[in-house]
């Protein structure tokens, strides 16, 4: 089916598009000013909670998809990142739950942990005074502290597919038989192949009579995987052009040899230094060796990867969010969905190989009316991949100015800073796989999941050689 067809059956599909850019939509270009939550049709209570998150007025996206939530339809939501989308689903569910209060009644379905643990807390500051309980069931956490969690029966549960699945099948006594409303963040990663398993055996048991919201800034074209969330009757919501960036975000491209991407990293680095940066790459690997070699060139940087233990994870993000990290190194697990409003650039160091995913990366900066810059490194490999992100957001990015004679002088430090990352990677990687035979300690148990700070090159230069800890451990 071709790109054509199928937008012409999602139209047939969805009952009614309403689209700000068009004259059809619900709310005029002149009343946007004038319009608070309460003339959306938000009570009193939730009019509060938002005037205490310091919440003036709604974002576009919650001006249209609210009042079409409050009277009972099913919505797919497309908007831009940092435009609101969170509160335009909980609000209206939060509101239900006032007026028929019960327990287990929404699912929020994510598809990063850290995305899950945000929405969380977000229903909570939402819902602090009527006593919203919420419960985040997330991989890389222990399954009987989470089955404990469920027993208290949660009005809220924001939960990856994979662990849902996991309680479903294992836990006794939990089921979703009385769910009133399911979301779906992030919707088009949700139906993709990768959770497609999943999804079906919690759609299976959960009923069919119920509220579904699919959100996103970047939506499925394929009507299959739209009906296989079994939406009833339901309106697409759209505020932006389909892949849109925002206004106040300045982008910029940096076209490079790769053999010097990283001296161009560390000239960029410093020469905005004081900024608050997420710089994305491709593999795990790599988040560990850039965090390594900006750490022994003296900045902040922590990394963060899907190969890190959860409570790793939620740590190295609780640092960059409290500004003790300035540089927070990753790969694509943190493109989508976080708030982290302080954040000033994003650089990909390594162009993504899905250009949506492009549109979600650069979406954490110039968020929620905030100004931001994007800067995309360009290698003569990535030449392809770069004109088809140009084509997606429909613009010609201009070049970001650098002085080769600047950049280059920093080469033999960089080269210097680069051989100790590689080096204390591989002294971690073989004390990580020495403790595995001794031991028996999966991968996700060891010093891999730890802080730049406590990997062993590092622990070598400040604590001398780590030989102290290997004999109180046969001591014990």
């Amino acid at each position: 089916m071709d790109s054509s067809e199928s937008e012409d059956n999602q139209e047939e599909f969805c009952d009614t598009k309403v689209n700000k850019s068009d004259e059809g939509g619900n709310v005029n270009e002149n009343d946007e000013e004038c319009l608070s939550f309460k003339d959306l049709g938000v009570v009193d209570t939730l009019c509060e909670a938002c005037a205490t998150l310091q919440w003036k007025k709604p974002t576009k996206i919650q001006l249209e998809a609210i009042p079409l939530a409050l009277q009972g339809r099913d919505v797919i939501g497309l908007a831009e990142t940092g435009s609101g989308k969170t509160a335009a689903f909980a609000i209206p569910i939060l509101q239900a739950l006032l007026e028929n209060p019960q327990r287990y009644f929404a699912l929020i379905l994510t598809p990063t942990r850290e995305l899950a643990y945000q929405i969380s807390e977000q229903f909570e500051a939402l819902g602090s005074s009527i006593g919203v309980k919420c419960a985040v069931i997330v991989g890389g956490m222990d399954m009987m502290s989470q089955a404990l969690t469920l027993a208290k029966k949660p009005h809220i549960i924001i939960a990856t597919p994979g662990r849902l699945v996991d309680h479903l099948e294992n836990t006794k006594g939990f089921n979703l038989k009385a769910l009133k409303f399911l979301v779906m963040d992030e919707a088009d990663r949700i139906l993709n192949m990768e959770f497609e398993f999943e999804v079906d055996k919690i759609l299976k048991v959960i009923p069919r009579e119920r509220r579904t919201f699919l959100f996103s800034a970047t939506m499925t074209k394929k009507v299959q995987k739209l009906q296989r969330a079994s939406l009833r009757d339901p309106v697409k919501v759209e505020v932006s052009t389909k892949y849109q960036t925002v206004e106040q975000l300045q982008q910029f491209y940096l076209f490079i040899p790769i053999r010097f991407k990283d001296v161009y990293l560390v000239h960029i680095v410093n020469e905005l230094v004081g900024n608050s940066m997420m710089i994305f790459c491709a593999t795990c690997n790599g988040t560990m060796k850039i965090a390594l070699m900006l750490r022994n060139l003296g900045y902040t940087a922590i990394p963060l990867n899907g190969q890190m233990s959860q409570n790793k994870r939620l740590s190295a993000l609780t640092k960059f969010k409290a500004k003790n990290r300035s540089l927070l190194v990753s790969t694509d697990v943190a493109s989508r969905g976080l708030d982290i409003p302080h954040v000033d650039i994003v650089i990909n160091f390594d162009i993504p190989t899905h250009s949506k995913d492009y549109i979600h990366r650069v979406g954490r900066t110039a968020r929620a009316g905030r100004s931001g810059k994007a800067i995309t490194f360009v290698t003569q490999y990535d030449i392809e991949l770069y004109q088809r992100i140009e084509q997606l957001i429909g613009k010609k990015l201009p070049l970001y100015e650098t002085h080769d004679e600047e950049v280059l002088s920093l080469e033999e430090r960089v080269a210097e800073a680069k051989r100790t990352a590689t080096e204390q990677l591989k002294d971690m990687m073989e004390s990580k796989s020495s403790k595995r035979k001794k031991h028996g300690q999966s991968l996700k148990d060891d010093s891999f999941d730890n802080d730049t700070e406590t990997f062993l090159g590092v622990r070598k230069k400040f604590f001398g050689k780590p030989n102290k800890h290997k004999k109180f451990k046969k001591k014990k």
